[in-house]
This record gives C-alpha cells, sequence and structure tokens, in this order.
C-alpha cells in the first residue's frame, strides 16, 4: 500500500514585487514531487524535468498569505493551481529589510489539510518594495542574455538538451554578465541599489531551476517574472502582447517614477518587444542592451532595426565589457 502513498502538498511561492502600499505575489499550490537539487546524473536530471512539467496541480484551495504585521490576505487558487494576490496595503516599506525584501508567510487556509510536509502547513514567500535610493530599474532577459540557452539553434536543441540533461549548477552564465548586474545594481553613486527583474519566456515549471541558476553564479536578487505553461502552449490572438512585454509594461505602471534600462537578446523577439514599450514610454527606457547571436540572418535583421531606430539607446553587445563601458560613459554606473 506504500506504493499508493499520496505526495505531501506544497506551496511555491515566486519572488515578485511591489510598492509601499500595493502587495503583489503570486505562487502555486502543489503535491510535492520531491525533486533532488542536488541530483548530477543524466537519468536523475531527465526524472527531474519530468517532474518539473507533470505536475500535480492543489486546484481550487484557499491559501492564506500572512505579513509580518499579522495582516492576512486570503486567496484561491485556479484550475492550475495558481494564485495570485493584488492588493492595496500601507507602510509595506516598514516590513522591509536593508534591502528591500518584504518576508512573508502562506499556508492552505483548510485546518483539514494533513498531507503538507512534515505536517508543517508553513511555507516562505517575499517580494521586492525599491528602494527609494533607486534610480532606474532593469528588466533583463534570461536564454541567451545571462545563460548559454542556444535558442537560435535548429528547432531549439539545445534548449531541450540543456532544460533536461544539465543541472542548474552547471549551466555557464555568459562571461561578465553577473559583473555587470552588480554594477547596475548598485548604480552611479555604487548604493543606489537599482532593483533587477528577470523575465522570461520560461514557464513558471522552470522557476526554482531558474532561481538556483542565479543564485549559484551570483546574480544580483531579483523578482523573477515567467509564464504558464497553458499560455506557453496555447496559440495567441494575433493582436495579444506577448507575456514578457505584459510583465515590463506592469512595471512601468506600478512604478511610475522608475526609469528602466532593458536588456535581452538579438536572437529572438526581444528587439521588437522593447523597441514598442519605447516608442509607448520613450522618457521611460534610459537604454536597450542585445547581446549579440551567432546566427547571421538574425543579426542583419535587428541590425537593420537598430540602425534606423531614434527613440532611445540601443547598444548590440559582443560582451559585458562593452556593456559596462557604455552604461559608465552614459552615467548608469560607477
Amino acid at each position: 500500500m506504500g506504493w499508493f502513498k499520496k505526495d505531501p502538498l506544497q506551496i511555491i511561492s515566486f519572488q515578485s514585487y511591489g510598492t509601499t502600499s500595493h502587495f503583489y505575489a503570486r505562487g502555486r499550490a502543489l503535491e510535492d514531487e520531491s525533486i533532488d537539487l542536488e541530483a548530477q546524473k543524466i537519468w536523475h536530471l531527465a526524472m527531474n524535468t519530468w517532474k518539473r512539467f507533470e505536475t500535480d496541480e492543489i486546484k481550487h484551495v484557499g491559501v492564506d498569505i500572512k505579513l509580518p504585521n499579522n495582516k492576512v490576505f486570503k486567496v484561491v487558487t485556479n484550475d492550475n493551481g495558481y494564485f495570485k494576490v493584488d492588493e492595496s496595503s500601507g507602510n509595506l516599506d516598514e516590513l522591509t529589510n536593508a534591502e528591500g525584501w518584504l518576508s512573508y508567510e502562506l499556508s492552505y487556509n483548510d485546518v483539514n489539510i494533513k498531507r503538507t510536509i512534515q505536517n508543517n502547513n508553513r511555507f516562505p514567500g517575499e517580494l521586492l518594495i525599491p528602494s527609494e535610493k533607486a534610480d532606474f530599474g532593469v528588466a533583463s532577459d534570461i536564454d541567451d542574455t545571462i545563460l548559454h540557452t542556444g535558442v537560435v539553434s535548429l528547432l531549439k536543441w539545445k534548449v531541450i538538451y540543456n532544460s533536461i540533461f544539465k543541472h542548474a549548477k552547471n549551466r555557464s552564465p555568459l562571461e561578465g554578465a553577473a559583473d555587470f548586474y552588480h554594477r547596475l545594481h548598485r548604480g552611479k553613486t555604487d548604493d543606489n541599489a537599482n532593483p533587477i527583474f528577470y523575465v522570461s519566456h520560461s514557464p513558471w515549471n522552470l522557476y526554482r531551476y531558474l532561481d538556483l541558476f542565479l543564485k549559484q553564479n551570483n546574480f544580483p536578487k531579483g523578482p523573477i517574472l515567467l509564464r504558464s505553461l497553458s499560455n506557453f502552449l496555447r496559440k495567441k490572438p494575433q493582436d495579444e502582447k506577448p507575456q514578457k512585454q505584459k510583465e515590463i509594461l506592469n512595471l512601468l505602471k506600478t512604478y511610475p517614477n522608475l526609469p528602466f534600462i532593458l536588456i535581452g537578446d538579438s536572437g529572438e523577439h526581444d528587439t521588437d518587444i522593447y523597441m514598442e514599450i519605447a516608442e509607448e514610454f520613450p522618457d521611460r527606457i534610459l537604454a536597450i542592451y542585445l547581446r549579440s547571436v551567432k546566427h547571421k540572418k538574425k543579426m542583419l535583421r535587428v541590425q537593420g532595426l537598430v540602425d534606423n531606430y531614434k527613440t532611445t539607446m540601443v547598444l548590440m553587445v559582443e560582451s559585458s565589457e562593452q556593456a559596462i563601458a557604455h552604461a559608465r560613459k552614459h552615467g548608469f554606473i560607477k
């Protein structure tokens, strides 16, 4: 009968962001598939990938989000186990640490639920409230921008291989990327605490994988903004904006007085997305940095767009050193 024992329940909180008066948090209620983050063998890595995507979500269940001041938000998960809290609440900055992170606690609000890990119905969560010292925010892509992925490879076979058969600890960041991002985070005073937001088209199933990669390679801590697998697979209406674009637009809306630097690559659609955003908010986008990729046809298309673009600074970069020099020249970093 032990073979049919049900997995314990968990609540995964995705690092998010907010303001002094706006609490915005997201997460997902799932069965705990006991993914071994230390596994290195190919078989174990393949099994981990299977577990990430073959999820047993806990749908239509109540979740409580408790703040350090004992204020509680209540929310119900949707058909895919996701939940979102988007509420007004005053003086949230008084609850943050020195880096602007607000920690909170999540729990299932049904007292009859006993299948939590070690019967401990308490799960951690946190969101970022940017410092008043911040001069700008950074919205950065992940794939082929800071993480070698292979999105321009034939049939994206490198993406598939790397995601399944490589441990997050063994994935290679682009050389110098972490240093560049720390410089942007510190800003021109070396103490600005400019917020870094990681925005990707990857599904939420890879959240912990990407979080481990960022930590392992010493990137600045920041919210990781992905998309649901159902949206990933469905065919979007022609006039619907990509999820990455929606996330960046929401950042601009949330922080109306904060300009942004956008960082991506020239391999997919970052150029089109970022330029369209800059056209809509010409005074809010300080610069666009695009990592060059090894794909002649895509590079020629993007170079054509860049050459004729005048709304904001766009720089195609071959190395982090080139981006650092440009950022220093224009007063973004020390």
